[in-house]
């Protein structure tokens, strides 16, 4: 069962990744807290298909 944190970095790092696949915007606000919280998760590679 995966911890907390893990889920948090996960949940994360798929909302990064539909943002950039639809191209939505994000925020100063929101910018600063994905990259406050994703500072503590470990590196991950993803790859994102850009959509049409």
């Amino acid at each position: 069962m995966p911890s907390a944190a893990s889920a948090t970095c996960r949940y994360l790092t798929d909302w990064v990744v539909v943002k950039t696949r639809w191209g939505l915007d994000v925020d100063t606000a929101e910018r600063a807290a994905l990259d406050r919280i994703l500072a503590r998760c470990d590196d991950t590679v993803t790859t994102v298909t850009h959509a049409r």
